[in-house]
């Protein structure tokens, strides 16, 4: 049954990964992505229903836009993602986007200066003035003189569809012809037949439009119009000194519509195609060396056992591929990292059955290959289901609580957790299980690699040394690394990136080497003295600002562009706001509290709260230890940072998980053997597995550090420093302070585990 099962779930992911294809983030394809808040005024409308009217207005314009494949969705109650594929110019989206395109028509009063027709003293209103009654207001036309206009008599709502056109027969050049519909017809006729009726010249006889309270054009009624009647038809044209992006534009805006409610671009991300390319290319390679150098290693551990366990590899990045694709989700670049990782860490569930399978056999409770692996399964299945369980736990909480690049993270290390297991304990088993029948292997069982313990295991259970015989002196190097690392903290202090405190950040990769002290220097001369600027080797320059407007964002490119011989090629462009940098700020510090209180409850609740208490302050003592190396060494705190601390937080559980689940286990065995004595066989026991897991993921991660590119090195760096810290902690930090608190809680006698 294992077998169909396992045959069935790779010919199903094998049929879905070939036929439907993943969809890859803008990081990885190149794009814009911007973030829109709504913004509602006192005359506005509000909550869901105005979201979701500025959603189809948004979807107008970006049909106009002429983009591929673009994507607009909701989040929460007042923010839209709206994702431009290949969109390389984020100053120009913006603005088409970003504008409310309020569209007005007028009747001119006359100038200034001239006598007006109204009180003087009539309050100027441009919001829905046509419930309010007569109204005026002094707008400057396009030379620059100013008229007087009566109150909009049409709005962009009784515009049926614009369009640019170009007449080069008539002379007007680029124009927008307006078709109104409805009783904008009638309206249109009544505004231009009351202009008709005065003396041509007369500046009461123009009609003014308004865009977002700027006359664009305020044309003169043709003298054939007769007074009362106006321009039938309900057509217009919009005339100005208009190129053909302008005129464009101007159409788009109209034909849009308005949206119902201001809105403020919070998050604004731009990645050049090129970028997204190598980071494919560097994170495939990264993936195709970590992995092989796992499986050599594996099957040098393990023989046979180690090479099915490859194949079973190979069938989770299939499986793990096709449910991606199966629930149409984005594959983001830390999602692709996410993918590589979770290579790392299929490994741990195959090394912990074939670890308790060496167990068995040469303890010879099961005298031959095959029933060893069968109770290498069953006793490994409580260690894995909670290593992965709490795995689980972080990427639910980086789905639920993070946002962008960072949340698919969370859903691919979610997938992969699932697909690990499945991996691990149905197509391992299944293989394995087949392969041990074989008289052959039955005959010869040294090579399946489990008929002995290992040289490592061997010389463990020769020596026997008690590791926990002083354990005070454990906890005593885990408080000097703490003291040391948390002073980083305090002298240097955290680097957050504009994630968490707002900002601008763009990087450029330039043809010719770069000196980033003339660059600060150039850019203090333009007016942008607070610019922090780094090179990645001696072709890419990234900039760190506060926030900027595109304009300004514009003219830093200018600037660096005078520096080089060749025109610099922006590779990224990300805006964050304040009041969103903020945000996320607080939901980073609620992830990791309710990270360590699930992790903490779930523990607690498996075992006991003093090993959960354990469990936790060593997973805690792993944060600040990780967040004070970045602290020394300068490294950005940023959202891919967050994944990285949030699943080093996963993998220091697993571990500790592990040592406890063996701990409970000789317990049970052994009731009456002192606690400490018991600590130090389960963490002897446990030893070879940790070690080997950790060799496992060492390799997918430092391939990640050296083959992924400038975005994932300090992702995999952080991961690596966890990967050393929680192995650590989980053997010399959470087992020592297990022992200390039972000492203290439980003199003279034992408690279960």
């Amino acid at each position: 049954m294992r077998g169909l099962l396992a045959l069935a779930a790779v010919a199903l992911s094998l049929y879905i990964a070939l036929t439907t294809p993943v969809h890859l983030g803008l990081d990885l394809r190149g794009g814009t992505q911007l973030v829109l808040e709504t913004r509602p005024t006192a005359t506005s409308e509000a909550g869901e229903e105005a979201t979701d009217r500025t959603m189809e207005v948004l979807r107008g314009r970006i049909d106009a836009l002429g983009v591929a494949e673009p994507t607009i969705a909701r989040s929460g109650d007042n923010r839209i993602v709206v994702e431009l594929p290949g969109a390389q110019d984020p100053s120009k989206a913006a603005d088409m986007l970003g504008r409310t395109a309020e569209l007005t028509f007028h009747q001119v009063l006359g100038t200034a200066d001239t006598p007006a027709d109204t009180p003087a003293d009539t309050p100027a209103d441009t919001t829905d003035q046509r419930r309010k009654g007569p109204a005026q207001q002094v707008l400057p036309d396009e030379s620059g003189e100013r008229l007087r206009l009566q109150a909009a008599s049409l709005t962009g709502k009784d515009v049926e569809k614009a369009a640019d056109r170009f007449d080069q027969e008539g002379g007007a050049g680029w124009h927008v012809t307006v078709d109104f519909k409805g009783q904008g017809r009638d309206g249109w006729a009544r505004l231009t037949g009351e202009a008709a009726c005065h003396a041509p010249g007369d500046p009461a006889r123009r009609v003014a439009i308004v865009l977002d309270g700027k006359i664009i054009s305020s044309p003169q009624v043709d003298p054939s119009v007769p007074c009362r009647s106006g321009i039938s038809g309900g057509s217009t044209q919009i005339t100005g000194s208009f190129d053909d992006r302008e005129a464009k534009d101007l159409a788009l805006l109209i034909s849009g519509g308005a949206l119902p409610v201001p809105v403020e671009i919070v998050e604004q991300r731009t990645v050049g195609a090129s970028l997204g390319a190598q980071a494919i290319t560097a994170s495939a390679w990264a993936a195709v060396i970590g992995t092989a150098l796992t499986s050599l290693f594996i099957i040098a551990v393990y023989r046979l056992m180690g090479a099915i366990a490859t194949v079973a590899l190979a069938a989770y990045g299939l499986i793990s591929y096709a449910a991606l694709a199966a629930i149409g989700a984005t594959l983001t670049l830390p999602g692709l990292a996410g993918f590589v990782l979770a290579i790392g860490m299929a490994v741990d569930a195959n090394v912990l059955v074939f670890e308790r399978a060496r167990e068995e056999y040469a303890a010879r409770h099961r005298p031959t290959p095959r029933s060893s692996l069968t109770a290498g399964f069953r006793s490994a299945f409580s260690a894995i289901a909670d290593s992965n369980i709490t795995t689980l736990i972080a990427a639910g909480l980086l789905f639920f609580l993070a946002s962008g690049p960072v949340r698919g993270f969370g859903v691919t290390l979610g997938i992969g957790v699932l697909a690990s297991m499945f991996s691990a304990l149905v197509i391992t088993r299944a293989l394995a299980d087949y392969a041990a029948a074989r008289p052959r292997i039955y005959r010869h069982p040294h090579l399946t690699g489990i008929a002995g313990i290992g040289r490592f295991r061997a010389h463990l259970t020769h020596t026997n040394p008690n590791l926990m015989r002083h354990p005070r002196r454990w906890l005593a190097a885990s408080a000097a690394a703490l003291v040391l690392t948390a002073s980083g903290i305090a002298l240097r202090g955290l680097d957050f990136g504009i994630e968490f405190t707002g900002g601008r950040v763009i990087e450029y990769a330039t043809k010719t080497p770069l000196n980033p002290d003339k660059a600060r220097k150039a850019l203090a001369d333009a007016g942008f003295p607070q610019a922090t600027v780094q090179t990645t080797g001696e072709t890419q320059l990234t900039i760190r600002t506060t926030n900027l407007t595109n304009p300004q964002a514009a003219a830093i490119t200018k600037t660096i562009g005078t520096l080089t011989d060749h025109a610099p090629q922006k590779l990224r462009d990300e805006s964050i706001g304040p009041s969103l940098g903020k945000e996320l700020r607080q939901n980073a510090l609620i992830a990791l509290a309710t990270a360590l209180a699930a992790q903490l409850a779930y523990l607690a609740a498996r075992f006991r709260w003093l090993l959960g208490t354990a469990a936790v302050a060593a997973l805690a003592h792993d944060v600040v230890i990780l967040l004070g190396i970045f602290a020394w060494l300068g490294k950005p705190i940023d959202g891919i940072f967050l994944a990285a601390l949030l699943t080093v937080i996963g993998y220091s559980v697993n571990d500790s998980v592990v040592v406890f689940d063996r701990l409970r286990e000789q317990t049970k065995k052994t009731p009456a053997r002192p606690f400490p004595q018991t600590a130090n066989q389960a963490l002897l026991q446990t030893l070879p597995r940790t070690l080997n897991t950790g060799m496992g993921a060492a390799f997918i991660l430092t391939a990640l550090a050296t083959l992924g590119g400038p975005p994932l090195t300090d992702f995999a760096l952080a991961l690596l420093i966890g990967l050393a810290v929680g192995t650590y902690s989980s053997m010399f930090t959470a087992t020592p302070l297990a022992i200390e608190l039972t000492n203290r809680t439980q003199t003279g006698r034992r408690a279960p585990c």
